[in-house]
């Protein structure tokens, strides 16, 4: 069975650039991953460095009215109708996914909101499909989601591996980081790990130093302009910054190892 791991924090942290890099990690270690991208702006898949002809080939879940409306048994549009909490799903992640190196790419898509009274029947199929490829997938999960827990139920994010919340030094992306941290709380056994990103000084590192309970802190990651320029080229931070590869590899093996780094 390989690992879960859910990674999660305020737009703009990084969560991105983290998730594709552990994914690259587990893939050249020999893992098939999957890469649920569960983020409402998409671009886990640029990332990963997917040709943009495989990214325009792959359809955001809940995009699909007709495979909610199938799976969930509720009218897509229908506000206050009944759906299942249980849908069937297990053969989502194969016909909806593309995969490039070894890494196969899920897109989940926006909500379109509790007002078009579609918003339950979406977050039931993708519960589901989460708790499915958590609990019962024996590839690699890497999963980018929104801020918060809200798409894991409690039954699955007890099951994860690591749950990463990424931080920027910023008042802001803490207090984000420090909500997720008193969510995650509320689900017994639940092991989330607070990474650092974006530290461009000692005077950073230690803003989150001080924000954080001291055993829940998995490591930091510089700030480099090499960052911004693997991104707008297409190679991607794992093949073009290879500093920042390392410290990820670093931190892994200290959630592996429930050890700080």
């Amino acid at each position: 069975m390989g690992k879960k791991i859910a990674i999660t924090g305020k737009g703009g942290a990084g969560k991105t650039m983290i998730a594709s890099c552990l994914a690259g990690i587990y893939s050249d270690r020999g893992d098939k991953v999957y890469a649920i991208d569960a983020d409402p702006n998409p671009t886990l898949g640029q990332a990963l460095g997917f040709p943009e002809e495989l990214l325009k080939n792959i359809q955001p879940l809940l995009s699909l009215r007709d495979l909610i409306r199938e799976r969930t048994g509720a009218a897509a549009d229908s506000l206050g109708s009944y759906f299942l909490l249980n849908p069937y799903v297990s053969d989502i992640p194969k016909k909806y996914s593309a995969t490039y190196h070894s890494i196969s790419l899920l897109i989940m898509g926006a909500t379109r909101g509790a007002n078009t009274g579609c918003a339950c029947a979406e977050n039931s199929l993708i519960k589901a499909l989460l708790r499915h490829l958590v609990l019962e997938a024996a590839e690699t999960v890497i999963v980018d989601m929104v801020a918060g827990t809200e798409h894991i139920g409690r039954g699955t994010a007890v099951s994860v591996d690591a749950f990463i919340t990424v931080v920027e030094p910023s008042m802001r992306s803490i207090q984000a980081g420090r909500s997720i941290l008193q969510l995650s709380k509320s689900i017994p056994g639940l092991k989330n790990w607070i990474v650092g990103n974006k530290i461009r000084s000692i005077d950073d590192e230690h803003l989150i130093t001080n924000s954080f309970p001291q055993e829940r802190i998995a490591g930091f990651l510089p700030w480099r302009d090499e960052i911004i320029s693997a991104e707008n080229s297409g190679e991607g931070v794992y093949h073009g910054v290879p500093e920042i590869v390392q410290k990820m590899q670093n931190m892994l093996n200290a959630i592996e190892n429930d050890e700080r780094c």
